[in-house]
């Protein structure tokens, strides 16, 4: 057997230290997580503003609609592509929002 000489506690407790084989994985992973909440009834009064703010929407308006979709609420700003009052969509760049998914618009 060689002698090697004696490796210094801080040099044998690095080799224990938990290796990260994709920098920023976990990071990007916690950014992902998504927080599942119920969607939430609103009263009748506040349908009733949200209904006028949304009859004030034109097509080309740049706005910011809260909308509930797949278990959670998310925050979408465009510009509105398409109203469709029968089939009840709004659609804010490409992205097609049921008026009865809509929290809040602004703008």
């Amino acid at each position: 057997m060689a002698n090697r000489p004696k490796m210094s506690r801080e040099d044998r407790a690095k080799q224990f230290m938990p290796f990260a084989a994709l920098k920023g994985y976990p990071e990007a992973l916690r950014k992902k997580e998504k927080i599942v909440v119920p969607k939430t009834e609103v009263s009748e009064e506040y349908a009733e503003v949200l209904d006028r703010k949304l009859r004030k929407v034109k097509k080309n308006d740049i706005i910011t609609v809260i909308y509930f979709c797949n278990q959670e609420y998310l925050k979408k700003t465009g510009m509105v592509s398409r109203i469709d009052k029968l089939a009840r969509v709004l659609k804010v760049v490409n992205t097609k929002i049921g008026f009865d998914d809509i929290y809040d618009i602004e703008g």
